[in-house]
């Protein structure tokens, strides 16, 4: 029948190619999969099915693979480059049929023992069409599900309907001389390869497609069914003096407010909508490292997903990415003052779950929130939620809240009956629609209501934004997080839900801040930071084009020589196409003289652009500080230098979220002044350390540096100066003076960024100080002057602009 087969191929690739749209995942096999393109490869399927093989040759095609409709040669035979491990389902019946896998994998097997050279690539390959999870109760609509192996009946009008959705998905390759060392006869292991791969075909598809979907009559009776929510419900009753029926009703319209409806259908027809969003408004979307969370979803882990928050646009991007990386859509935590006509009812069914913005005070919506987030966990859906609590103005990570990182570990507590790992996301524009209102509300303008009319006129408004970047970060596994903060956790298992451990706030605590480390880790730098950085550096915000470049150049060759992290990603392009490309934007004013063309940025321009800056600031803070170091002293020892360093970092790391220990960034430092000195930057004479000379080419880009933590250690002056002055304060003064005086200050030297005088900001400083203890406690609870911290005070100001440190001793000078 080897002729029908080709027939059939013939006969329906045309109507194929028409009516589907393949998605490769992933779309660089070489990298993620170690798939070698020029060894033979034999493509393993479930199904002997037309319609895939053909879906896969369009895939094989896209991606530079050989074709599976060709034959390959394997010594003086010629083979199927394509094996199926079952035929169709019939349509009258549910029987599936198997095919001759078994003897085709025994006699490749047996040709390996003739030809030692001989090593074939197996490649499992699952084809999906559409993403439809699991019902208990089917309708007319699963009639269009895909199934394991669905009949030719069945499978025409699901490609008929899904060939749009289409998702070609690869697995590592196995090697055949690898199995062929296995014990056993030829026969005995083409048969484990076989049991092998209907396992895997089986996990890949529980992965992809998710669990069943809740029906509501499940929903009620496991919330309002559980202990803890009965619990809630007789203290309402009692308390409100309410009948039990009514208590009842209450938790019920709680359930309506906070629980999703997800609708795949929906899902797909937001994808068709995003894909023209997308292509309209970005150049492109670059996505790395789903390789780690795709391993994690197919080893059964329950997915937290945990990104920074800088956009309304996040929502989409990164469910809209997470689709596209052949992973389960996730619930998603939603403030409920997104929940208004019409777009609730749509962010509903598209899988968001509605939250207040506080629960205090109210016990049995806090029961019935937890227990539906516990039930999601349990039911194995994937969840996401943002540990900021809101979007970030200024750009930089904002202090994390912790309520849905405790629920997180309660329910861990309480048996969650898989592993769970929490999976933290960087998320960076090249334009955030919101920056203009971040600014107004910086200044003090109140926070605008959403509405639909807002959402329209935002819609309506969208433009050429550059590029989107979503990196997945290093997950966190909670067992294991657990295991070393808390070994006896699992004492607290089975305990009353209502008593909290002793050890959660703490440990809660410690998880949010390796959250944001982590996502702060596998930043992306893209062209508008960068750029933002050294023009926010300059001198009235003003640089020559070459100077730009030269300095753009100077710090990707920086990062490259001495990487901040393996997970960061810098562009790949050249300086002078990363600034080109930028300058479409149209951020920066152009202008040009008879020396040739000058980059500036107008005031309002400049302070939108400490946004994108802020993104990246983390990056260069030990640079920045070295350069500091070198341009405040003339000469200074390595070891000078760094004992600075190490006294400095602490600060820097808790404002900024960086993920080295002490010890680690003592390292990087040291490989920074070697990456700074082969790169001349830095001059090495005798025992000391001398900034570049002002003739050397990289001299502006280490002085462009320097200028980049200035703003950081001149508000560490402020308050450390504040503090000196007043001798004593309580902590909420001296937040308040110090946003006060820091403001002035602004206004005064023309400091553009709003986060110098940020009540946030401020606050996180005070928290580090007192954190290492460079703050004394006085009788009466109130921050005191040290000695410790007089040191620090002097350290900083030694390292600031000479006319910065005068404003501020005349600033006190007047206080006293």
């Amino acid at each position: 029948m080897v002729w029908l087969h080709k027939l059939l191929l013939a006969l329906f690739s045309w109507p194929v190619k028409w009516l589907v749209k393949v998605n490769n995942i992933p779309t660089d096999i070489e990298k993620e999969l170690g798939i070698e393109k020029d060894k033979p490869i034999i493509y393993l399927i479930r199904t002997h099915s037309i319609t895939d093989q053909l879906a896969l040759k369009m895939s094989t095609k896209q991606l530079g693979l050989p074709s599976p409709t060709k034959k390959i040669r394997i010594g003086n035979e010629e083979h199927d480059a394509c094996v199926f491990l079952e035929q169709p389902q019939s349509v009258l019946g549910r029987s599936i049929k198997g095919t001759r896998i078994a003897n085709d994998f025994t006699h490749l097997f047996k040709l390996h023992t003739e030809d030692p050279n001989l090593d074939l690539q197996f490649v499992p390959v699952t084809i999906f069409w559409g993403r439809a999870p699991g019902r208990k109760s089917e309708g007319l609509a699963d009639l269009l599900a895909d199934k394991a192996s669905p009949s030719w009946l069945r499978k025409f009008f699901i490609v008929l309907f899904l060939g749009r959705d289409n998702f070609v998905s690869y697995s590592k390759a196995v090697s055949s001389r690898e199995m062929t060392n296995l014990l056993g006869t030829e026969a005995e292991i083409a048969h484990k390869l076989i049991r092998l791969a209907g396992t895997h075909f089986h996990r890949k598809r529980q992965a992809f497609n998710g669990p069943t979907l809740l029906e509501k009559s499940e929903l009620y009776n496991s919330i309002l069914g559980s202990a803890s929510v009965k619990h809630a419900i007789s203290e309402e009753a009692r308390q409100k003096k309410l009948t039990s029926d009514k208590a009842k009703d209450l938790a019920r319209s709680y359930i309506n407010e906070i629980a999703a409806d997800y609708r795949e259908g929906l899902i797909r027809f937001g994808d068709r909508v995003l894909t023209r969003i997308w292509n309209k408004i970005y150049d492109g979307i670059d996505v790395r490292h789903a390789d780690k969370v795709r391993k994690l979803a197919q080893n059964g882990h329950e997915i937290i997903y945990v990104p920074c928050h800088r956009s309304h646009m996040d929502y989409l991007l990164l469910t809209y990415v997470i689709y596209h990386q052949g992973l389960v859509t996730p619930h998603i935590a939603a403030g409920i003052n997104l929940n208004f006509w019409p777009v609730g009812g749509m962010f509903r069914r598209g899988g968001a779950f509605f939250l207040r913005r506080s629960f205090a005070g109210n016990k049995l919506y806090t029961a019935v929130f937890r227990e539906y987030l516990e039930l999601l966990f349990n039911k194995g859906y994937s969840v996401k939620y943002y540990a900021e609590g809101g979007r970030s103005r200024t750009g930089r990570l904002l202090p994390p809240k912790t309520g849905m990182l405790a629920m997180t570990l309660q329910a861990m507590v309480k048996g969650v009956n898989r592993p769970v790992s929490i999976v933290p996301v960087y998320i960076g524009y090249e334009h955030v629609m919101e920056v203009s209102s971040y600014l107004k509300e910086l200044k003090g303008g109140g926070k605008k209501k959403e509405s639909f009319f807002g959402v329209f006129s935002a819609v309506r408004k969208l433009k050429n934004y550059g590029h989107g970047f979503l990196n997945f970060g290093e997950p966190i596994q909670l067992n294991n997080f657990l295991d070393k903060q808390v070994p006896d956790w699992r004492d607290s298992q089975g305990i009353d839900s209502e008593r909290k451990p002793s050890w959660l706030t703490p440990t809660v605590n410690v998880l949010a801040n390796q959250v944001m480390v982590r996502i702060n880790q596998t930043a992306a730098i893209s062209g508008m930071s960068i750029c933002a950085l050294c023009l926010l550096s300059a001198k009235k915000s003003s640089m020559g084009l070459k100077e730009l470049e030269q300095a753009v150049e100077d710090y990707l060759k920086l990062l490259r020589l001495s990487p901040y992290s393996d997970l960061v990603t810098l562009p790949e392009k050249s300086a002078e196409e990363i600034v080109a490309n930028t300058l479409k934007l149209g951020k920066m004013t152009v202008s040009e003289d008879s020396f040739g063309k000058i980059i500036s940025l107008e005031r309002n321009n400049a302070v939108a652009l400490t946004y994108y800056r802020n993104n990246i600031l983390h990056l260069f803070a030990l640079p920045g500080l070295i350069a500091a170091i070198l341009f405040a002293d003339n000469g200074i020892t390595k070891h000078k230098l760094i004992d600075l360093i190490v006294r400095l970092y602490p600060m820097l790391q808790r404002e900024l979220f960086i993920y080295f220990s002490v010890e680690q960034a003592q390292q990087y430092t040291e490989s920074l002044i070697d990456s700074m000195q082969e790169m001349g930057m830095i001059e090495c004479r005798g025992e000391n350390l001398f900034h570049a000379g002002p003739t050397a080419t990289s001299f502006y880009s280490l002085w462009l540096l320097n200028r980049s933590i200035q703003e950081t250690l001149q508000r560490y002056a402020l308050v450390l100066s504040l503090l000196a002055s007043e001798e004593r304060m309580s902590r909420g003064a001296l937040e308040r003076q110090s946003a006060k005086f820091a403001e002035r200050l602004s206004a005064l030297h023309g400091i553009n960024s709003p986060e110098f005088f940020d009540k946030n900001v401020l606050a996180t400083f005070v928290n580090a100080l007192k954190e290492n203890h460079l703050l004394a406690d006085s009788d009466d609870g109130q921050l005191q002057h040290s000695e410790t911290s007089e040191i620090l005070r002097q350290d900083i100001i030694g390292l600031i602009a000479p006319e910065i440190a005068q404003r501020l001793e005349k600033l006190y000078a007047q206080q006293k």
